[in-house]
């Protein structure tokens, strides 16, 4: 009995349409939404991939480097994946290419 009344109360009137309309016009919110996010978020972030992708692969022996946790250093040698930083004279750490956060100019480490 109180079940039958409850389904009653929760179903929509005959002819009432959703807030967002029907059909493609309710879909026109969420592609807004993507298109929102696309231009904010993801767009400038495959950009800034891209410029780091270029940075890593122009190092070259000598320059100077910064390094994800924060060393500075002179890259001493070049692998495929992995760079030699010579932080200080005779101490060389091996990192990976990607953990290079920044180039320096020239005669910034001493």
């Amino acid at each position: 009995m109180f079940i039958s009344e409850a389904f009653a109360q929760a179903a929509p009137a005959a002819g009432a349409q959703s807030p967002f309309g029907g059909g493609i016009t309710g879909m026109l919110p969420f592609v807004l939404l993507f298109v929102v996010m696309y231009f904010v978020m993801i767009r400038p972030q495959m950009k800034r991939q891209k410029e780091h992708k270029a940075m890593i692969e122009a190092v070259a022996k000598g320059d100077e480097v910064v390094i994800a946790g924060g060393l500075l250093g002179k890259v001493s040698k070049l692998g495929e994946t992995f760079i030699h930083v010579e932080i200080a004279t005779g101490v060389e750490v091996q990192v990976q290419r990607s953990s290079i956060v920044q180039v320096l100019p020239k005669g910034t480490v001493k």
